[in-house]
């Protein structure tokens, strides 16, 4: 068995495709699994996703993203083709938690390990993008890259130059209360969304997102010294930068509010938007009464995670 983990954007989605920084954060409590089972000759490849509602031949549905990624790596790596993919994720779906990228990573790792080989991070990373690109036409390649690594990263595109990829000082741990708002939102949506109104007005756009920009340099710092007080109006000023974007929703707008009435540091939607999951900064005393603010405010779940301090 192969795992992978869920993933929260901190701070700069949607900006990240326009070449400003993000921060991303895996969640190890969080992870999608991937087994494979040998089938008899002739069998071809069955992807079997309970937790998805499906269960398909890859040659029956060569344009499914995951048969794409599957047929790459079973031809790229000679993996035996007679096989059955079983996928299991605790990850919520289209909630900005990089559920496409968890089960995809976990996929890759397990036909790996079940041919006897391993790929470094970067280039599982580069597989799996090419599947997120499938389900989200333009992704940033942000999610593919920390769910790989697996470790809290500084990431940035460049033009004609592969990303700015950097493990993040983290210098005190950090305790998140993640809300699902229980509205699903596909990624691509909102990203082609905001596509459209910066073609419509690039210099209104440009210029948000080198807010966002600005502000993801500050969180930087902040993660660095450990300061969650400081950090926290930083979120809170990332939330309403993504709604003059055009990405937030009623629902994550009511969250936001609820977790910082209930004593969040801060408090800001997660991912794509438009639905999907807000988190709030919090201190360990504070996380369950967080937690149980947002159930009150319609919260589908709310859940509790701490991200490790780094070395």
């Amino acid at each position: 068995m192969a795992t992978a983990p869920a993933k929260l954007i901190l701070c700069g989605e949607h900006a990240v495709v326009y070449g400003r920084p993000a921060i991303a954060l895996p969640l190890a409590d969080i992870r999608a699994t991937a087994t494979v089972a040998p089938l008899p000759p002739g069998s071809g490849t069955l992807i079997s996703a309970p937790d998805l509602g499906g269960q398909w031949r890859v040659a029956e549905r060569p344009d499914e993203p995951l048969s794409g990624l599957v047929m790459a790596v079973i031809e790229r790596f000679g993996v035996p083709v007679d096989l059955e993919i079983t996928i299991r994720s605790a990850i919520p779906i289209a909630s900005g938690m990089g559920s496409g990228a968890a089960i995809a990573t976990a996929i890759v790792r397990e036909l790996l390990a079940y041919s006897g080989q391993t790929l470094p991070p970067a280039a599982i990373s580069e597989l799996v993008y090419e599947s997120e690109r499938g389900y989200h036409g333009t992704p940033s390649g942000i999610d593919n890259t920390v769910v790989a690594f697996e470790q809290p990263i500084w990431f940035q595109r460049r033009p004609d130059l592969p990303p700015l990829i950097e493990p993040l000082p983290i210098g005190a741990p950090l305790t998140l209360v993640v809300g699902d708002s229980g509205v699903r939102s596909p990624t691509r949506l909102p990203v082609g969304a905001v596509r459209e109104r910066w073609q419509a007005d690039p210099a209104r756009y440009e210029a948000l997102f080198d807010r966002v920009g600005a502000l993801v340099a500050q969180a930087r710092a902040a993660l660095a010294e450990g300061n969650a007080c400081a950090l926290g109006p930083l979120l809170d000023a990332n939330h309403e930068l993504l709604r003059e974007i055009g990405v937030s929703s009623p629902e994550l707008d009511r969250l936001a509010a609820a977790a910082r009435a209930a004593g969040a540091l801060g408090a800001k939607l997660a991912g794509a938007g438009w639905g999907g999951v807000m988190l709030a900064l919090t201190t360990p005393e504070q996380a369950t009464t967080i937690a149980d603010a947002l159930r009150a405010a319609g919260a589908a779940n709310a859940l509790v995670t701490t991200i490790a301090a780094t070395g």
